[in-house]
């Protein structure tokens, strides 16, 4: 799979409607495929949008030694 196909992956996933299989027919790849891709589906859509959304917060900048 390519990179696009992969983000467009993610993005149907990120409807509830959306399942790996219809998602698999459409792109014409097995399920496995698509679990080989994105490992992290393999902890369910939760883990998938926490991979996909965690955007790292700015440090705080601390006192100076």
């Amino acid at each position: 799979m390519t990179d696009e196909q992969v983000r467009h992956v993610r993005d149907l996933l990120a409807r509830p409607e959306n399942t790996v299989t219809s998602i698999a027919k459409l792109l014409g790849v097995s399920r496995y495929t698509i679990y080989n891709y994105l490992p992290e589906l393999k902890g369910g859509r939760l883990a998938l949008a926490e991979s996909t959304n965690t955007a790292e917060l700015p440090r705080s900048a601390g006192p100076e030694d």
